[in-house]
């Protein structure tokens, strides 16, 4: 029975400090430590430009491409997350939406998927 016990309680330290070691990861992809799918979320103000190309641009989604759009890989991450999927977005018409805003500093050129930022 002690070697079991033993056992148990090797595996209980060793699950303990393996939740504890992933408490203080500071994982960073292309959003910094927000993922995609949570910079979509913010995205919610272009939805409809983002599915149809004469739909106007608000000054809300504007607001919006610009703080994510310093960073390409971010914007492009999160044009193509799950969120923005299944939300119906067509890339080819959400990625004119930098320019539509009239975005100076947009990242002319930067591929995105299949697409290029105009």
């Amino acid at each position: 029975m002690a070697p079991a016990m033993k056992f148990m309680c090797l595996v209980g330290l060793v699950v303990l400090v393996s939740i504890v070691g992933l408490q203080n990861v500071d994982a960073a992809g292309e959003c910094g430590k927000s993922s995609p799918d949570n910079e979509a979320m913010k995205m919610i103000p272009c939805a409809e430009a983002a599915q149809d190309e004469t739909a106007p641009v608000s000054a809300a989604c504007c607001t919006q491409v610009r703080q994510i759009g310093h960073n390409p890989s971010c914007l492009c991450a999160v044009m193509l997350s799950n969120t923005a999927k299944s939300s119906g977005i067509k890339l080819e018409i959400a990625i004119t939406i930098p320019k539509r805003c009239n975005i100076a500093n947009r990242p002319i050129g930067y591929k995105c998927g299949a697409y290029t930022l105009p």
